[in-house]
Order: C-alpha cells, then sequence, then structure tokens
C-alpha cells in the first residue's frame, strides 16, 4: 500500500519550493522556482522506478511500463505551479499522490496490463499569464496559437518565457496526444470547500467539473465633485454596479447549484470626494449544469442593461472566459466508488466548483478526480490545509482506483 509518510515528507519538501515570509508559496510558470519544483518532482519520479521526460509544454512525465506496451495509458496528474502566496497542497497533492501510487506497486512487484504515466502539468492556475491550464491544453491539441501571446505584468510573452526556460514554442504541437492512447485521466486534489468537512468524510468522489463563464462589466457615468452635484442629478456608476452585484447574489442563489461572485472591482478615479467616472468589475458565474449557468447569466445579463438604463449610464460586458461543464466518467466514478468501500470509507459524490486540468483532458479521454477534505475550506491562501491522514487516505482511493483502470479490458 501507499506510504502516508513518504507522501507527507515529500510535500513539505517541495511546499519550501517558493515559500514567502507569509508561510504561502508562489511559484510561477517558468520561473526558477517552478524549475526548482519540476527537477525535485522528476528526482522522486526516478526514486519511484519511472522512466521520466518532459515534453515538448514542458509537463514532466514519468512512466510505469504495462505489461502490454502498446496499451492506452492511464494518466495521473496535477500541477506544480501556485498562485500568489498560495498553499502548499493545491496541485501537488496530486502530483505527488500519484508518484507514491506508482511507487508502491513498483515496491509490491504489482504489474498491470495498461501502461500509467504520472505528469505534473505546466502552468495550470494562469496566474502570471491570466491564462492557465498550458500543459493540459497542449496535451490534448487544443492550445490555440495566440495563447503564446499573452504577457505578464512585465510584458514577457508565454512564448518568450518558455523560450528562457529551455523550451522552444514552435514543438508545442509535439505535446499533443492522439485520441485512443489515454485509457483515463484521473487527478487527486484538496477539495477546496467545506463539504466534505461538513461531512466529516476524509476523501469524496467528484462527479463533474463546474462550468464557468467570466465577464468583465465597465459602467461608465460623469465624474463630478461628491458634495456639489445633488442626488437627483448623479450618473454614478458605482451605484449601478453595486445593483447589478445585488442581482448575480440573488439570481445565483435562486438555483441552489449555481455560485457567482465578484472578485475584482476597480474605481475611478479613486477620489474620496469625486463621483466615480468609471467602474470595472469581473464576474465569475459557475454551475456543473450549462443550461442553468447560461439561464442564470441571461436573467443577470438582462437585469444589468435595464439598472444601467434606468441610472443614465453605460454599460458594457465583455465574456472574458467561457469554459463549459465537465461530467466525470462513470468507469472512473465506478472504479472510485469501489476503492472506497474496499477501504471502508462510505462513498460520497461532490461536484468540483473550480476548474481543473481534467476540464482540457475531456475531449481526448475519459477524467475522473477524488477530493481530499480541505480546513475549513481554505485554498489559495497560506492556510491552505490537509491533514497528514486525509492525503494518505485520499492516496489510498487513488491507488485502487488506478490499480482498477489499468488492468485488462
Amino acid at each position: 500500500m501507499v506510504q502516508g509518510e513518504r507522501l507527507w515528507r515529500r510535500l513539505m519538501e517541495l511546499g519550501e519550493i517558493g515559500k514567502q515570509p507569509s508561510g504561502g508559496v508562489t511559484r510561477l510558470s517558468f520561473t526558477a522556482e517552478e524549475r526548482r519544483a519540476k527537477d525535485l518532482v522528476v528526482s522522486y519520479m526516478r526514486e519511484a522506478g519511472l522512466a521520466v521526460h518532459e515534453d515538448a509544454a514542458g509537463n514532466v512525465i514519468g512512466r510505469k511500463e504495462g505489461t502490454n506496451r502498446e496499451a492506452s495509458v492511464v494518466l495521473i496528474g496535477s500541477h506544480l505551479d501556485s498562485v500568489y502566496n498560495g498553499g502548499r497542497f493545491d496541485g501537488p497533492l496530486g502530483v505527488l499522490s500519484g508518484i507514491e501510487v506508482v511507487q508502491a506497486m513498483n515496491e509490491q512487484g504489482v504489474k498491470t496490463h495498461h501502461p500509467i504515466e504520472v505528469v505534473a502539468f505546466t502552468d495550470e492556475e494562469g496566474a502570471r499569464f491570466r491564462f492557465g491550464m498550458i500543459g493540459s491544453r497542449a496535451m490534448a491539441g487544443t492550445l490555440p496559437p495566440e495563447a503564446l501571446d499573452y504577457r505578464d505584468a512585465n510584458g514577457i510573452s508565454v512564448a518568450e518565457a518558455m523560450r528562457r526556460a529551455g523550451g522552444d514554442p514552435n514543438r508545442l504541437h509535439e505535446a499533443a496526444r492522439k485520441r485512443g492512447t489515454v485509457k483515463a485521466y484521473v487527478e487527486l486534489h484538496i477539495e477546496q470547500g467545506r463539504v466534505l468537512e461538513e461531512a466529516g468524510l476524509p476523501v469524496g468522489i467528484v462527479t463533474g467539473i463546474a462550468g464557468l463563464i467570466w465577464v468583465k462589466f465597465t459602467i461608465e457615468g460623469k465624474a463630478e465633485h461628491a458634495g456639489a452635484t445633488p442626488m437627483s442629478l448623479r450618473r454614478d456608476p458605482l451605484v449601478a454596479a453595486a445593483h447589478i452585484m445585488a442581482v448575480i447574489e440573488e439570481e445565483a442563489r435562486r438555483t441552489g447549484t449555481t455560485v457567482g461572485t465578484v472578485g475584482q472591482l476597480h474605481v475611478f478615479p479613486g477620489g474620496i470626494n469625486i463621483i466615480p467616472e468609471r467602474v470595472e468589475f469581473v464576474l465569475d458565474l459557475r454551475d456543473l449544469n450549462a443550461e442553468v449557468r447560461d439561464r442564470v447569466w441571461n436573467m443577470i445579463a438582462t437585469q444589468a442593461e435595464k439598472i444601467a438604463a434606468s441610472r443614465n449610464v453605460r454599460l458594457m460586458m465583455e465574456r472574458l472566459q467561457d469554459m463549459p461543464p465537465v461530467l466525470c466518467s462513470e468507469v472512473v466514478k465506478q472504479a472510485a466508488e469501489r476503492a472506497c468501500k474496499q477501504l471502508g470509507y462510505p462513498p460520497f459524490w461532490l461536484p468540483s466548483g473550480a476548474a481543473h486540468d481534467g476540464v482540457q483532458l475531456a475531449p481526448l479521454c475519459p477524467i475522473g478526480m477524488i477530493f481530499v477534505r480541505s480546513q475549513d475550506g481554505v485554498s489559495h491562501n497560506p492556510a491552505e490545509w490537509s491533514t497528514k491522514e486525509d492525503c494518505a487516505a485520499g492516496a489510498a482511493v487513488l491507488y485502487h482506483t488506478v490499480w482498477q483502470l489499468a488492468q485488462a479490458e
């Protein structure tokens, strides 16, 4: 079986790379910190007895051969990059648990029909370039050419960053896998929420990954003196924005499954005694059901236009991203269910509100996810934490899930 102590030791070691004074971790894509993390993971893969290589997208891949070398591969993966000042579990737990699974198999002499590969994907978070899942998109063959033109805060493009890191953006197509060459993709990840904690369970089986819409709202009014302009004559875009945000809250709550969030708000010119001239904010809207999500969005957009008209302000809505929901494969879910029962954990089903690399791999192969309990539901934060015992439980469920998937048909 898996060794929880070894998994935990590696999690803590990897968490030292990019560690900030706050205790959080910053490891952005194509940086020295990410390279150090990749090199450490390569050493773990070799300790586990895997054949290691790095593909054209910078994905680090360790392979355990199957008895049928030509059979489709079972992929286990996640990522090593982080958000700014994030935690040490989001991403690394999935990669290191995958390594632990195949190392345990090798130590026990377990052979499988299908090869198993553990992959550390390049840039899942998108923190540096505001465009993520570069490695998984490349593997799925869906990375758009224009993605290489995205730039970071210093004006460095994705293509230039890749070159500086020793990669060649002109060879990205070589990372693409053909349909039929991957049997399934399984990812272990912290939940990033409180559902498992509230249920008192260490692990859960993911039913699907919610689809998201990101929309940038720009509202233009008229900047005037705060003291000299009567309330009846104002064209205040911030008040209009507040009413639209209230609509977002109301419409998302109405379904019971949709979540709507405004996490960015910019007010211009930003003076204490000036009525704002312009307001910008971004909506993050998600649901596992695309029809429900789109219906909620249409209600928000319709009411936003009415609010803008009634307050004599100009409204613009720009869709930044539209990611469809992805349902997890029945085959993978059933394997995870059997694994939970075998280990004495009651199967517990829950959706993923956060996006993961599996979204990009879904057109390539069946996908599935296993969640590990998050303490207080905290993620993308230095306080992000899952216990040693819960991490080991998740890795054990992953082991038995992958073992089933890697057997002969």
